[in-house]
């Protein structure tokens, strides 16, 4: 949607408020003009404590800004709310936005939930006439980053990212431990990393035990920042992933992957126009709610064979076959 934007307004200046955690997956993008991060957590404090002055000089800042369109791409109160501080004549939102948080816009634009999330974002962008055809997807990591990253892994690897926040959505670690042995020693790679966050260590635990004796795979749980884990992604030749953050990094860097989903409805959150990436066995009948332990039952119809076969297939293939470009 910023690309979007920037090729509709290309004199214009694009700030994005994102909570802090998350700065480092924008911060190098070339039409964010400015990061404004936010600290969900301490703000949740303050209120708790009634320290109403602090957030009150924050959201001031927001107004100060004095800007001429406000966009609430994520379409909650929380959202909502900080749109309408900052005072902006032109407020965007979905009309079905969540919790109420439509209350806080002036125009509100249809896009309806069985949509997958990228098309809502880029109806937000049609109602302000920018061009929604050829959605451009790429993400941009810090340079020093890569370079590291080059200097550190110069050669072919693969990457699995085995964890998920829901246990619902994760492949067995099993068989991702038995996935890693057998792509180590593919002709196609010279290593595999394995990643994570910094507390999903003990879910990898067998897949980590292997790589202590491995010496081509490698672990890299809880050892990157967004950052790192983008530049690791970014060079990758495979990625294999439950529904997660380098899933969509994949996509975003136009990367081969094989996406493991059960409970999740590829149609709407799913890789980006890559659904012969994903292997998926769920039918009409199944419960899909993610938050749910019982719905590992869905991740666990998803074979090893057949994991290894697409990554096999991926492999093979030229670069640049078995993909599809995100961008124009």
């Amino acid at each position: 949607m910023v690309a979007a934007l920037n090729r509709r307004f290309p004199n214009s200046k694009v700030d994005w408020l994102v909570q802090n955690s998350f700065v480092q997956a924008i911060e190098h993008h070339p039409g964010v003009h400015r990061v404004i991060p936010f600290d969900r957590k301490t703000l949740g404090k303050q209120i708790k404590k009634g320290k109403v002055g602090p957030i009150r000089e924050w959201l001031r800042t927001l107004r100060q800004g004095e800007y001429d369109l406000v966009i609430d791409a994520q379409g909650l109160a929380r959202s909502g709310f900080f749109a309408w501080c900052t005072r902006a004549p032109r407020r965007v939102g979905y009309r079905d936005a969540q919790e109420l948080s439509w209350l806080f816009l002036n125009e509100r634009v249809e896009a309806p939930r069985t949509m997958h999330t990228v098309d809502r974002m880029m109806r937000l962008a049609d109602a302000l006439d920018a061009d929604s055809t050829h959605p451009d997807l790429r993400l941009h990591t810090d340079p020093d980053d890569l370079s590291q990253v080059i200097m550190e892994y110069p050669d072919r690897y693969a990457v699995i990212a085995p964890t998920s926040r829901w246990a619902g959505k994760c492949w067995p670690i099993e068989r991702y431990t038995k996935l890693a042995k057998q792509l180590a020693d593919h002709p196609q790679l010279d290593r595999v990393i394995v990643v994570g966050g910094p507390g999903e260590r003990l879910q990898c635990a067998p897949l980590l035990e292997l790589a202590e004796d491995h010496p081509r795979i490698v672990d890299r749980v809880g050892s990157t920042s967004i950052s790192q884990l983008m530049a690791v992604i970014s060079r990758s030749r495979l990625l294999v992933a439950n529904d997660s953050a380098s899933l969509h990094m994949a996509v975003g860097f136009d990367r081969p992957l094989v996406a493991l989903l059960g409970p999740t409805d590829p149609a709407l959150v799913g890789p980006y126009r890559r659904d012969a990436d994903v292997i998926r066995h769920a039918s009409e009948n199944d419960e899909l709610d993610f938050k749910k332990p019982e719905s590992v039952e869905l991740m666990k119809r998803i074979t090893l064979e057949e994991v290894l076969d697409a990554s096999n297939a991926r492999l093979e293939a030229p670069i640049g076959t078995m993909h599809t470009k995100t961008a124009p």
